[in-house]
């Protein structure tokens, strides 16, 4: 939260130096004191999000930019280099990341699977770590969907969170003698409910 803080507070004075403003003009614009603008500039507080849209507005950027330090669009703006392609190349950034870390969860998986290999006799147990990498991966994917990408797919990716997490836990209680088959009899009313929350934010 301090890093945020800090980095709206350069941002900000960083815009309104450029600009020209004064702290009491900055203040003027938006219909706040003085005071106001001075704690958001020492990072003392932070402007709730409907002021940081004005501001934004004001200056002629985004909310991303007065919350980041990597002012990427600006720069290559400035290059000559068109926006479309600018959202190409951050939307491929942004692909391999989330590609890489769900890599690296079956990477730490296949590492588990080695050591149990080599220190226990049982296959069928250690085999469980992939399975239980299935819903990791999803929790993974979901959180950079829901930050980059398309929101509408997290109620899929969510579903299939869901289903591979039971179907990890049933084969791990299957592991100790037990069928616990009725597991999947949860999933129904959980993925009408995923259904359902699907269509409620379609509406909204």
């Amino acid at each position: 939260m301090e890093d945020i803080k800090s980095l709206i507070a350069a941002n900000i004075v960083q815009l309104r130096r450029k600009s020209g403003m004064t702290q009491i003009e900055l203040a003027e614009k938006l219909n706040y004191s003085d005071k106001a603008v001075s704690k958001w500039e020492r990072g003392e507080s932070v402007p709730d999000i409907a002021v940081l849209k004005n501001i934004a507005d004001l200056f002629g950027v985004t909310v991303d930019y007065l919350i980041t330090e990597d002012h990427e669009e600006e720069e290559l703006a400035q290059s000559g280099i068109d926006r479309e392609e600018l959202l190409r190349k951050r939307t491929r950034k942004h692909r391999m990341i989330t590609g890489m870390s769900v890599l690296l969860v079956w990477l730490v998986a296949f590492l588990v699977f080695v050591i149990l290999d080599i220190s226990l006799s049982d296959t069928y147990a250690h085999l469980l770590c992939f399975m239980y990498a299935c819903p990791t991966s999803a929790i993974v994917w979901l959180v950079f969907n829901a930050i980059w990408f398309d929101k509408r797919k997290n109620y899929a990716i969510i579903s299939v969170m869901v289903w591979t997490l039971m179907a990890a836990v049933h084969l791990s209680v299957l592991a100790g003698g037990h069928n616990l088959w009725q597991l999947y009899l949860l999933g129904i009313p959980g993925q009408l409910i995923i259904i359902l929350w699907s269509i409620i934010g379609k509406k909204n």
